[in-house]
Protein backbone atom coordinates (compact mmCIF):
# COMPACT_ATOMS: atom_id res chain seq x y z
CA UNK A 1 0.00 0.00 0.00
CA UNK A 2 1.11 3.87 -0.72
CA UNK A 3 0.30 6.93 0.54
CA UNK A 4 -1.40 7.67 -2.86
CA UNK A 5 -4.13 4.41 -2.05
CA UNK A 6 -5.73 6.73 0.37
CA UNK A 7 -8.08 9.08 -0.39
CA UNK A 8 -7.28 12.18 1.91
CA UNK A 9 -9.16 15.32 0.97
CA UNK A 10 -7.05 16.78 -2.29
CA UNK A 11 -4.71 19.46 -0.91
CA UNK A 12 -5.02 18.72 2.15
CA UNK A 13 -2.94 17.34 5.51
CA UNK A 14 -5.34 15.08 7.09
CA UNK A 15 -4.66 14.64 10.85
CA UNK A 16 -8.09 13.39 11.83
CA UNK A 17 -7.92 9.69 11.01
CA UNK A 18 -8.12 9.06 15.21
CA UNK A 19 -12.10 9.77 14.37
CA UNK A 20 -12.65 9.05 10.52
CA UNK A 21 -9.71 7.50 8.23
CA UNK A 22 -10.29 8.36 4.67
CA UNK A 23 -11.37 5.85 1.81
CA UNK A 24 -8.94 3.68 0.72
CA UNK A 25 -9.02 2.40 -2.70
CA UNK A 26 -9.47 -1.02 -2.01
CA UNK A 27 -12.42 -0.53 0.48
CA UNK A 28 -13.83 1.33 -3.07
CA UNK A 29 -13.12 -1.37 -5.05
CA UNK A 30 -14.51 -3.99 -2.74
CA UNK A 31 -17.30 -1.45 -2.46
CA UNK A 32 -18.25 -1.65 -5.88
CA UNK A 33 -17.94 -5.09 -6.46
CA UNK A 34 -20.87 -5.91 -4.01
CA UNK A 35 -22.63 -3.26 -5.55
CA UNK A 36 -22.15 -5.09 -8.72
CA UNK A 37 -22.96 -8.34 -7.05
CA UNK A 38 -26.33 -6.82 -5.70
CA UNK A 39 -26.96 -5.64 -9.16
CA UNK A 40 -26.19 -8.87 -11.51
CA UNK A 41 -27.47 -11.54 -9.00
CA UNK A 42 -29.99 -9.88 -6.28
CA UNK A 43 -31.24 -12.83 -3.66
CA UNK A 44 -28.86 -15.15 -5.33
CA UNK A 45 -25.89 -13.10 -4.20
CA UNK A 46 -26.25 -14.83 -0.48
CA UNK A 47 -24.50 -17.50 -1.82
CA UNK A 48 -21.81 -15.67 -1.89
CA UNK A 49 -22.39 -13.34 1.12
CA UNK A 50 -23.45 -15.56 3.95
CA UNK A 51 -20.51 -16.43 5.70
CA UNK A 52 -19.04 -12.75 4.57
CA UNK A 53 -18.21 -12.09 8.18
CA UNK A 54 -16.51 -14.98 9.68
CA UNK A 55 -14.38 -15.03 6.10
CA UNK A 56 -12.96 -11.68 7.69
CA UNK A 57 -12.03 -12.70 10.47
CA UNK A 58 -8.63 -13.77 10.21
CA UNK A 59 -7.48 -10.35 9.05
CA UNK A 60 -9.55 -9.23 12.21
CA UNK A 61 -7.48 -11.47 14.61
CA UNK A 62 -4.51 -10.20 13.10
CA UNK A 63 -5.36 -6.94 13.64
CA UNK A 64 -5.86 -7.40 17.62
CA UNK A 65 -3.96 -10.80 18.42
CA UNK A 66 -6.39 -13.12 19.10
CA UNK A 67 -7.09 -16.61 16.98
CA UNK A 68 -9.71 -16.68 14.37
CA UNK A 69 -13.13 -17.90 16.26
CA UNK A 70 -13.21 -15.48 19.07
CA UNK A 71 -13.48 -12.72 16.66
CA UNK A 72 -15.86 -10.89 14.61
CA UNK A 73 -16.81 -8.09 12.48
CA UNK A 74 -20.57 -7.30 13.73
CA UNK A 75 -22.72 -4.60 15.27
CA UNK A 76 -21.13 -1.21 16.46
CA UNK A 77 -18.91 -0.46 19.70
CA UNK A 78 -22.38 0.43 21.50
CA UNK A 79 -24.31 -2.46 20.28
CA UNK A 80 -21.45 -4.63 20.83
CA UNK A 81 -21.31 -3.85 24.40
CA UNK A 82 -24.62 -4.60 25.18
CA UNK A 83 -24.27 -7.49 23.52
CA UNK A 84 -21.43 -8.69 25.94
CA UNK A 85 -22.89 -7.16 29.15
CA UNK A 86 -25.67 -9.19 28.74
CA UNK A 87 -23.47 -12.18 28.35
CA UNK A 88 -21.21 -11.30 31.04
CA UNK A 89 -22.38 -8.82 33.85
CA UNK A 90 -24.00 -11.29 36.14
CA UNK A 91 -24.07 -9.44 40.15
CA UNK A 92 -24.08 -11.53 42.62
CA UNK A 93 -23.85 -11.06 46.21
CA UNK A 94 -22.09 -7.86 47.11
CA UNK A 95 -20.09 -8.19 43.69
CA UNK A 96 -22.17 -5.79 41.52
CA UNK A 97 -20.95 -2.70 40.54
CA UNK A 98 -19.09 -2.19 37.18
CA UNK A 99 -15.61 0.21 37.13
CA UNK A 100 -14.95 2.18 34.38
CA UNK A 101 -12.72 5.44 33.82
CA UNK A 102 -13.98 9.01 34.26
CA UNK A 103 -12.23 9.86 30.72
CA UNK A 104 -14.25 7.08 28.90
CA UNK A 105 -16.24 7.68 25.79
CA UNK A 106 -19.74 8.96 26.87
CA UNK A 107 -21.25 6.52 24.91
CA UNK A 108 -19.11 3.41 26.88
CA UNK A 109 -20.91 5.29 30.28
CA UNK A 110 -24.17 5.40 28.75
CA UNK A 111 -24.32 1.60 28.25
CA UNK A 112 -22.62 0.56 31.55
CA UNK A 113 -24.77 3.15 33.28
CA UNK A 114 -27.41 1.29 31.47
CA UNK A 115 -26.85 -2.09 33.00
CA UNK A 116 -26.11 -1.12 36.08
CA UNK A 117 -29.09 0.65 36.67
CA UNK A 118 -31.22 -2.40 36.37
CA UNK A 119 -29.13 -4.49 38.77
CA UNK A 120 -29.53 -1.22 41.34
CA UNK A 121 -25.72 -1.17 41.01
CA UNK A 122 -23.18 1.31 40.32
CA UNK A 123 -20.59 2.69 37.47
CA UNK A 124 -17.58 3.95 39.64
CA UNK A 125 -15.43 5.71 37.79
CA UNK A 126 -11.22 5.81 38.39
CA UNK A 127 -10.85 9.32 38.57
CA UNK A 128 -7.79 11.71 36.69
CA UNK A 129 -5.29 13.23 38.90
CA UNK A 130 -4.93 15.91 35.75
CA UNK A 131 -8.14 15.76 33.83
CA UNK A 132 -6.26 14.50 31.10
CA UNK A 133 -4.58 11.02 32.37
CA UNK A 134 -4.94 8.00 34.61
CA UNK A 135 -2.71 7.44 37.45
CA UNK A 136 -1.23 3.72 37.74
CA UNK A 137 -2.14 3.67 41.97
CA UNK A 138 -5.84 4.75 40.90
CA UNK A 139 -6.47 2.25 38.46
CA UNK A 140 -5.09 -0.96 41.06
CA UNK A 141 -7.36 0.56 43.82
CA UNK A 142 -10.62 0.71 41.80
CA UNK A 143 -10.13 -3.09 40.33
CA UNK A 144 -10.89 -4.34 44.25
CA UNK A 145 -13.41 -5.16 46.44
CA UNK A 146 -17.51 -5.05 45.86
CA UNK A 147 -16.98 -4.94 41.73
CA UNK A 148 -18.15 -7.67 39.00
CA UNK A 149 -16.81 -6.51 35.88
CA UNK A 150 -14.36 -3.90 34.66
CA UNK A 151 -14.48 -1.69 31.67
CA UNK A 152 -11.61 0.02 30.26
CA UNK A 153 -9.95 1.72 27.06
CA UNK A 154 -7.07 0.68 25.70
CA UNK A 155 -6.73 4.44 24.46
CA UNK A 156 -7.86 7.24 26.41
CA UNK A 157 -9.70 9.30 24.00
CA UNK A 158 -8.93 12.92 24.64
CA UNK A 159 -5.39 12.39 25.56
CA UNK A 160 -4.19 9.16 23.56
CA UNK A 161 -2.79 7.74 27.09
CA UNK A 162 -2.03 4.25 26.42
CA UNK A 163 -3.05 1.79 29.22
CA UNK A 164 -1.36 -1.58 29.59
CA UNK A 165 -4.18 -4.15 28.66
CA UNK A 166 -1.76 -7.41 30.55
CA UNK A 167 -1.17 -5.84 33.40
CA UNK A 168 -5.13 -4.49 34.02
CA UNK A 169 -5.80 -8.02 32.47
CA UNK A 170 -4.16 -9.95 35.25
CA UNK A 171 -4.49 -7.75 37.86
CA UNK A 172 -8.36 -7.73 37.45
CA UNK A 173 -7.93 -12.01 36.91
CA UNK A 174 -6.27 -12.44 40.49
CA UNK A 175 -9.11 -10.41 42.05
CA UNK A 176 -11.68 -12.47 40.58
CA UNK A 177 -13.31 -9.61 37.94
CA UNK A 178 -14.30 -10.02 34.35
CA UNK A 179 -12.59 -7.30 32.54
CA UNK A 180 -13.66 -6.01 28.92
CA UNK A 181 -11.87 -3.38 26.57
CA UNK A 182 -12.73 -0.94 24.28
CA UNK A 183 -10.10 -0.37 21.85
CA UNK A 184 -11.46 2.05 19.35
CA UNK A 185 -8.32 3.94 19.64
CA UNK A 186 -6.29 1.70 19.11
CA UNK A 187 -7.31 -1.59 16.93
CA UNK A 188 -5.31 -0.12 13.62
CA UNK A 189 -2.18 1.89 15.32
CA UNK A 190 -1.47 -0.49 17.82
CA UNK A 191 -0.59 -3.86 18.42
CA UNK A 192 -2.64 -6.51 20.40
CA UNK A 193 -2.19 -10.05 22.08
CA UNK A 194 -6.20 -10.31 23.26
CA UNK A 195 -5.65 -13.87 23.52
CA UNK A 196 -2.29 -14.27 24.71
CA UNK A 197 -2.97 -11.73 27.51
CA UNK A 198 -6.61 -13.48 28.44
CA UNK A 199 -8.67 -10.68 27.97
CA UNK A 200 -12.34 -11.53 28.43
CA UNK A 201 -14.16 -9.85 26.19
CA UNK A 202 -13.48 -6.29 23.73
CA UNK A 203 -14.76 -4.32 20.70
CA UNK A 204 -13.37 -2.03 18.83
CA UNK A 205 -14.35 0.02 15.69
CA UNK A 206 -13.20 0.10 12.10
CA UNK A 207 -13.42 3.43 10.90
CA UNK A 208 -10.63 5.25 12.74
CA UNK A 209 -7.56 3.89 11.79
CA UNK A 210 -8.35 0.68 9.81
CA UNK A 211 -10.21 3.48 7.36
CA UNK A 212 -13.60 0.93 6.77
CA UNK A 213 -15.50 4.15 6.22
CA UNK A 214 -18.33 5.70 8.16
CA UNK A 215 -20.58 3.50 9.96
CA UNK A 216 -18.45 0.65 9.30
CA UNK A 217 -19.08 -2.93 11.35
CA UNK A 218 -17.48 -3.17 14.63
CA UNK A 219 -15.60 -5.97 16.22
CA UNK A 220 -15.82 -8.06 18.72
CA UNK A 221 -13.66 -10.32 20.96
CA UNK A 222 -14.83 -12.94 23.05
CA UNK A 223 -12.07 -15.49 24.37
CA UNK A 224 -12.66 -18.70 23.66
CA UNK A 225 -12.33 -19.62 27.40
CA UNK A 226 -15.71 -18.05 27.23
CA UNK A 227 -17.21 -19.98 24.44
CA UNK A 228 -19.94 -22.08 26.23
CA UNK A 229 -21.33 -18.78 27.66
CA UNK A 230 -24.51 -18.48 25.55
CA UNK A 231 -25.06 -14.48 24.20
CA UNK A 232 -27.22 -12.92 26.40
CA UNK A 233 -28.99 -11.09 22.96
CA UNK A 234 -29.34 -13.83 20.68
CA UNK A 235 -30.31 -13.19 17.63
CA UNK A 236 -30.63 -14.42 13.60
CA UNK A 237 -27.25 -14.18 12.90
CA UNK A 238 -25.48 -15.64 15.66
CA UNK A 239 -27.40 -18.86 15.07
CA UNK A 240 -25.14 -22.06 13.92
CA UNK A 241 -24.68 -21.32 9.93
CA UNK A 242 -25.09 -25.47 8.97
CA UNK A 243 -28.76 -25.33 10.59
CA UNK A 244 -29.42 -21.12 10.70
CA UNK A 245 -31.92 -22.45 7.36
CA UNK A 246 -33.83 -24.86 9.32
CA UNK A 247 -36.02 -21.98 11.23
CA UNK A 248 -36.15 -24.07 14.44
CA UNK A 249 -37.80 -21.97 17.28
CA UNK A 250 -34.71 -22.93 19.46
CA UNK A 251 -31.63 -20.87 19.32
CA UNK A 252 -28.61 -22.54 18.52
CA UNK A 253 -25.43 -20.88 19.24
CA UNK A 254 -22.57 -20.30 16.40
CA UNK A 255 -19.18 -21.57 17.62
CA UNK A 256 -17.09 -18.69 18.99
CA UNK A 257 -17.48 -14.83 18.54
CA UNK A 258 -19.73 -15.29 15.72
CA UNK A 259 -22.66 -16.13 18.30
CA UNK A 260 -22.70 -12.62 19.27
CA UNK A 261 -23.77 -11.50 16.08
CA UNK A 262 -27.47 -10.44 16.25
CA UNK A 263 -28.73 -8.94 13.00
CA UNK A 264 -27.78 -9.38 9.39
CA UNK A 265 -24.70 -7.61 8.31
CA UNK A 266 -24.31 -4.81 5.88
CA UNK A 267 -22.70 -6.49 2.92
CA UNK A 268 -21.81 -3.47 1.54
CA UNK A 269 -20.36 -2.13 5.03
CA UNK A 270 -18.25 -5.33 5.01
CA UNK A 271 -17.19 -5.14 1.34
CA UNK A 272 -15.10 -1.64 2.24
CA UNK A 273 -13.79 -3.46 5.08
CA UNK A 274 -12.56 -5.88 3.18
CA UNK A 275 -10.85 -3.79 1.41
CA UNK A 276 -9.83 -1.82 4.03
CA UNK A 277 -8.01 -4.34 5.96
CA UNK A 278 -5.68 -5.70 2.91
CA UNK A 279 -3.29 -2.88 4.44
CA UNK A 280 -3.03 -4.22 7.39
CA UNK A 281 -2.50 -7.73 6.13
CA UNK A 282 0.50 -6.45 4.03
CA UNK A 283 2.09 -4.33 6.15
CA UNK A 284 1.28 -6.34 9.59
CA UNK A 285 0.88 -4.15 13.20
CA UNK A 286 4.39 -4.34 13.98
CA UNK A 287 5.15 -2.32 11.00
CA UNK A 288 2.70 -0.29 11.36
CA UNK A 289 2.88 0.75 14.80
CA UNK A 290 6.70 1.36 14.35
CA UNK A 291 5.73 3.90 12.37
CA UNK A 292 3.50 5.64 14.16
CA UNK A 293 5.92 5.66 16.93
CA UNK A 294 8.13 7.90 14.96
CA UNK A 295 6.07 9.85 13.15
CA UNK A 296 4.16 10.47 17.20
CA UNK A 297 7.48 11.37 18.62
CA UNK A 298 8.89 13.50 15.41
CA UNK A 299 5.67 15.52 16.25
CA UNK A 300 6.38 15.60 20.15
CA UNK A 301 9.82 17.17 19.47
CA UNK A 302 8.58 19.59 17.08
CA UNK A 303 6.01 20.89 19.44
CA UNK A 304 8.38 21.14 22.26
CA UNK A 305 10.67 23.30 19.81
CA UNK A 306 8.01 25.49 18.34
CA UNK A 307 5.38 25.64 20.58
CA UNK A 308 6.74 26.18 24.21
CA UNK A 309 3.05 27.48 25.18
CA UNK A 310 1.05 24.57 23.94
CA UNK A 311 1.05 21.45 26.80
CA UNK A 312 1.85 17.71 25.54
CA UNK A 313 -0.75 15.50 27.14
CA UNK A 314 0.33 12.46 26.05
CA UNK A 315 1.99 10.59 27.33
CA UNK A 316 6.08 10.74 26.73
CA UNK A 317 6.90 7.04 26.87
CA UNK A 318 6.48 5.00 23.50
CA UNK A 319 4.38 2.11 25.81
CA UNK A 320 1.91 4.63 27.30
CA UNK A 321 1.09 6.50 24.33
CA UNK A 322 -1.67 5.42 21.21
CA UNK A 323 -1.72 6.62 17.93
CA UNK A 324 -2.29 10.46 18.26
CA UNK A 325 -1.39 13.24 20.14
CA UNK A 326 -2.81 15.77 22.06
CA UNK A 327 -2.39 19.18 22.36
CA UNK A 328 -3.86 21.52 25.33
CA UNK A 329 -4.08 25.20 24.55
CA UNK A 330 -7.08 28.19 25.71
CA UNK A 331 -7.82 28.89 22.13
CA UNK A 332 -7.67 24.83 20.99
CA UNK A 333 -11.05 25.52 19.25
CA UNK A 334 -10.10 28.58 17.38
CA UNK A 335 -6.68 26.95 16.63
CA UNK A 336 -8.56 23.87 15.12
CA UNK A 337 -11.02 26.22 13.01
CA UNK A 338 -7.95 28.10 11.52
CA UNK A 339 -5.67 25.14 10.64
CA UNK A 340 -9.07 23.44 8.75
CA UNK A 341 -9.29 26.77 7.18
CA UNK A 342 -5.59 26.45 6.01
CA UNK A 343 -5.89 23.16 4.21
CA UNK A 344 -5.07 21.43 7.72
CA UNK A 345 -7.65 18.71 9.18
CA UNK A 346 -7.31 18.13 12.76
CA UNK A 347 -9.66 17.28 15.79
CA UNK A 348 -10.95 19.38 18.89
CA UNK A 349 -12.28 18.22 21.90
CA UNK A 350 -13.94 20.20 24.57
CA UNK A 351 -12.78 22.17 26.20
CA UNK A 352 -8.80 22.98 25.26
CA UNK A 353 -7.82 19.81 23.28
CA UNK A 354 -6.23 19.66 19.72
CA UNK A 355 -5.96 15.75 18.75
CA UNK A 356 -3.35 15.49 15.89
CA UNK A 357 -3.44 11.72 14.35
CA UNK A 358 -0.34 11.27 12.53
CA UNK A 359 -1.04 7.89 10.75
CA UNK A 360 1.27 5.70 9.36
CA UNK A 361 -0.35 4.71 6.30
CA UNK A 362 -0.36 8.00 4.79
CA UNK A 363 0.75 10.97 6.66
CA UNK A 364 4.75 11.53 6.80
CA UNK A 365 7.19 14.34 8.52
CA UNK A 366 6.16 17.10 6.15
CA UNK A 367 3.05 17.12 6.97
CA UNK A 368 4.26 17.34 10.86
CA UNK A 369 6.45 20.16 10.11
CA UNK A 370 4.40 22.06 7.69
CA UNK A 371 0.72 21.73 10.65
CA UNK A 372 3.80 22.86 13.68
CA UNK A 373 4.76 25.79 11.59
CA UNK A 374 1.51 26.66 10.36
CA UNK A 375 0.28 26.35 14.32
CA UNK A 376 3.79 29.01 14.99
CA UNK A 377 2.00 31.54 12.66
CA UNK A 378 -1.10 31.81 14.14
CA UNK A 379 -0.30 32.13 17.71
CA UNK A 380 2.30 35.07 16.83
CA UNK A 381 -0.13 36.60 14.67
CA UNK A 382 -3.76 35.59 16.25
CA UNK A 383 -5.03 34.79 13.33
CA UNK A 384 -6.83 32.21 14.93
CA UNK A 385 -9.19 34.36 16.55
CA UNK A 386 -10.33 35.85 13.18
CA UNK A 387 -11.26 31.99 12.15
CA UNK A 388 -13.75 32.46 15.18
CA UNK A 389 -15.22 35.73 14.27
CA UNK A 390 -15.57 34.14 10.40
CA UNK A 391 -17.14 31.10 11.62
CA UNK A 392 -19.62 33.26 13.80
CA UNK A 393 -20.71 35.38 11.31
CA UNK A 394 -21.58 32.15 8.53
Amino acid sequence: MRRGDFATPRGKIYLDGNSLGPLPSRAKEELLARLDEWEQRAVEGWDAWFDFAERLSPSLARLVGARDDEVIATGSITSNMHALLATFYRPQGPRRHLVATSLDFPSDLYALNSWAEREGAEVRLIPSRDGYTLHDDDVDAALAGDVALAWLPTVLYRSGQLLDVSRWTRVAHDRGLLIGWDAAHSAGSVPHAFHDDEVDFAVWCHYKYVNAGPGAPGGLFVHDRHFDRVPGLAGWWGHDKASQFEMAPTFRKARGAGAFQIGTPSILALGALKGALEAFDELGMTAIRGRSLELTAHLTRLVDEVLPEVRIVTPREAARRGGHVALAHPEAGALSLALRARGIVPDFREPDILRLAPVALYNDEADLERTVRVLRDLLDSGAHRDAVAASLVK
